[in-house]
């Protein structure tokens, strides 16, 4: 296969060799591996940015609770203080990461979403690219290409690590998601596939070690406020990447440390919910309110 790639290294070699942005590479290799054509796979991705936008849309506008009634409204208390307010973080991040609140507000209420690379992290990329689109002009196929840029990145991070929070803590989700949100938002924005890693690098290295400790088991809390800080991370990651910033550490080996940070956490900070937050006297009080069990 002419661009198949396991690796951020192997995938810079190849755009360089072809000429090629992130988002070309990827889609011709799953042409290759799919056997289908570059048509049908665009097809099938822009299906889900349609998902991404409706469940923003929705979380952003409903009344939405969870079934547990731990989250539910936080998005639009934040999207009505973006609108109405002089913000500290200013209108454009705190849209983004309303945006990403919203999408894990429709997950846990059982909404419709796309897993990105997980449930528990699939706010942060539709918060972060549908926001930029908004905010910048820019098209559906446009953003649809930087999916492809996002999903390159995911498909390293899960090849050579994990993204599962049971594996790897939360560092492994909405880390991954961010490192995702980065890379695409550099490419989106005119910069080249190294900067596009060098912003993923960052992103990772900036939430490295972070828990994975659901209140009551449940993928709600702390799952939607992790969701609004990698929204941010990734902004904040993406603009030093497309300012010249590079991270010393390559993306490579970043994700290699953030693969063995998260196999020597101990299992309870790995999504068993026996640790960190839901290990807390108000994580226990709420786990006994919904599961009727003592945790």
């Amino acid at each position: 296969m002419v661009y198949n790639f396991s690796s951020g290294k192997e995938l810079i070699e190849i755009c360089k060799e072809y000429d090629k942005k992130i988002w070309e590479v990827m889609i011709l290799r799953e042409s290759e591996k799919s056997e289908k054509t570059t048509e049908e796979i665009f097809s099938m991705m822009k299906e889900n940015l349609e998902v991404m936008k409706k469940s923003v849309e929705r979380g952003l506008n409903e009344d939405i609770k969870s079934v547990s009634g731990l989250v539910g409204g936080d998005a639009k208390l934040l999207k009505n203080r973006y609108e109405n307010c002089n913000t500290i973080s200013g209108s454009r991040m705190l849209k983004a990461v309303a945006s990403a609140m919203a999408v894990l507000e429709v997950n846990a209420s059982m909404g419709q979403v796309v897993a990105a690379p997980t449930a528990g992290s699939c706010g942060i990329l539709p918060g972060v690219l549908i926001t930029v689109g908004e905010e910048f002009g820019i098209n559906d196929e446009d953003l649809v290409k930087a999916l492809f840029t996002s999903s390159a990145v995911g498909l390293i991070i899960a090849e050579n690590a994990t993204v599962s929070g049971a594996e790897g803590g939360c560092q492994a989700e909405t880390g991954s998601a961010a490192a995702m949100a980065a890379a695409a938002l550099v490419e989106l924005m005119g910069g080249d596939p190294e900067q596009a890693l060098h912003g993923a690098a960052m992103t990772i290295k900036n939430i490295l070690g972070l828990v994975c400790d659901p209140i009551a088991g449940l993928v709600e809390c702390p799952c939607v406020k992790r969701n609004a800080i990698g929204t941010a991370n990734a902004f904040i990651s993406a603009d030093m990447a497309l300012a010249g910033i590079k991270s010393l550490i390559p993306f490579d080996e970043v994700i290699d440390s953030m693969y063995r940070v998260g196999k020597s956490m101990p299992d309870a900070l790995r999504e068993t919910a026996l640790g960190g937050l839901a290990a807390t006297p108000t994580g226990k009080k709420i786990a006994r309110e919904i599961l009727g069990k003592d945790k």
